[in-house]
């Protein structure tokens, strides 16, 4: 491929590469760059690329993409662009020949719902005969292939290499969970979305945003590149987003003035039901599973769908036939008079509503489990640990990815939310020794929630990760015990 060709659309402010010189292949990590391969030096998390662009020359770069202008006694051929983030985004869609515009495509982003949402969208699309392609935190999936994934949305040259599969695999929509990291680092930057959606937004990343505000201004981000929103109006930042009127909004929720709105909402142990009210409609909506939140993300699917040019009947029909989403509300089988929940819930209002989801149904205790993750805001840690304490009957506090920090450390920040309670708790800082402790006093008609993990099979400390999957550890407990 010609230079020229992988650099079409990108903001170039300077270069001395010559435009139809031949490259390899795009590469942003000096580590992998070949013989005639083009680096993108961009700015990361803990480093910034154009520190390894010697390294990238010393493997056979052919063309360096930068933002500043390689250092004295480099020899190479570059290109100076205005942000390498947006270039490297621009080239992916380039290389690959731009699969994203062959498809429909759909991004929810929000704090909460985001992967239950997306699974609930798959199961309308393909009740109507549509191959889709599902990008999130769980999985990556073709159709009904399963894909490994290690970041809710890959950075921008891996994303476009996964719609080229999906394209390449006859795939008609592309339902993704958009990250707010993902769209203020610009890995989603060029995508025009069919549809763009808004679930919710709580605490949660503010290590990386610093303030609510920046991490709401960054969700909005998506609305800009969308031609058509759907929005929860009764979340507060909703609203605020909707003001700006980026693009045209369908809104749902429970409270009167939206397009879609629940009605007559019945709470079960295993289902919710609710009446959808939409164009003077009233639609009864059945989905298998429980909880208020539930009820959201099959209002956010159903506008979603609606959206798309599917009629709201037709996606409820769909949603009968959904099932829940492995890590979220998911029932781990035991084969006991009590229940064991594993949910992915990581965040005060994530925390919040799965208690109150389990509480609806809990005839005995509610037992709550978690930790909270290393190198990330701190703030959630105590507010994590207040609403575990006031909605549980007896907490169990242990770790949960604790990274580079001391476990020990991130628990006391969480026990500095619990001291005033009246709620007793236990500190048991092995995961798996906590779990199997949560069974032991397990007494019939307790719920136990296992919370923070959800889908995920590790744990992670100093940087590796450590195997550790929950449904593992409550087997091999009855496994030996029984």
């Amino acid at each position: 491929m010609e230079l020229k060709t992988i650099l079409a659309g990108v903001e170039v402010m300077e270069q001395t590469a010559d435009a139809a010189c031949e490259i390899g292949e795009l590469k942003y990590d000096s580590r992998a760059v070949g013989q005639g391969d083009v680096f993108v030096a961009i700015t990361g998390f803990e480093t910034d690329g154009h520190k390894y662009i010697g390294k990238a020359v010393e493997q056979g770069a052919a063309v360096i993409v930068c933002e500043r202008v390689p250092e004295d006694g480099l020899a190479v051929p570059y290109v100076r662009v205005a942000s390498s983030r947006r270039a490297l985004a621009q080239m992916a869609a380039n290389y690959f020949g731009h699969p994203a515009d062959d498809m429909t495509m759909v991004g929810i982003t929000g704090t909460n719902g985001k992967t239950t949402t997306t699974y609930l969208i798959k199961t309308i699309l393909e009740a109507q005969g549509h191959k889709v392609g599902l990008i999130g935190t769980n999985q990556n999936m073709i159709g009904s292939e399963i894909l490994p994934t290690e970041r809710t949305t890959p950075e921008s040259f891996e994303l476009h290499r996964l719609f080229a599969q999906m394209r390449d695999a006859g795939c008609t929509h592309v339902l993704m969970e958009v990250s707010s990291h993902s769209l203020a680092l610009d890995r989603v930057y060029g995508i025009s979305f069919a549809v763009g959606a808004f679930t919710n937004l709580t605490q949660d990343h503010l290590d990386f945003h610093k303030t609510m505000e920046a991490y709401r201004d960054a969700k909005a981000l998506l609305f800009h590149q969308s031609r058509i929103g759907v929005m929860n109006r009764d979340d507060a930042h909703g609203r605020v987003i909707l003001e700006e009127h980026a693009c045209p909004f369908l809104t749902y929720g429970e409270t009167e003035g939206c397009d879609l709105c629940a009605q007559e909402i019945e709470l079960h142990a295993d289902s919710i039901s609710f009446t959808c009210a939409a164009d003077g409609a009233f639609v009864p909506v059945v989905l298998g599973i429980p909880g208020q939140f539930t009820v959201y993300n099959a209002l956010c699917a159903l506008s979603c769908a609606k959206a798309l040019g599917i009629s709201v009947t037709e996606a409820a029909a769909a949603l009968r036939e959904a099932h829940g989403v492995k890590g979220r509300v998911e029932v781990v089988p035991t084969g006991t008079d009590y229940t064991v929940l594993i949910d992915y819930a990581h965040s005060p209002d994530g925390v919040e509503n799965v208690l109150r989801a389990a509480r609806g149904f809990t005839k005995g205790r509610l037992i709550g489990l978690f930790g909270c993750g290393g190198d990330r805001d701190r703030t959630k840690r105590p507010k994590m640990g207040a609403i575990a304490a006031e909605l549980s009957d007896l907490c169990i506090v242990t770790s949960d990815n604790p990274r580079t920090e001391k476990p020990e450390a991130i628990i006391d920040d969480i026990l500095e939310g619990m001291k005033d309670t009246a709620t007793p708790y236990e500190v048991i800082v092995s995961r798996p020794e906590a779990i199997w402790h949560a069974l032991d006093i397990a007494q019939p008609g307790d719920t136990i929630v296992l919370m923070g993990k959800g889908h995920e099979t590790y744990q992670e400390i100093n940087h590796v990760k450590h195997h550790l999957d929950e449904r593992e550890v409550v087997a091999e407990y009855f496994e030996k015990k029984h």
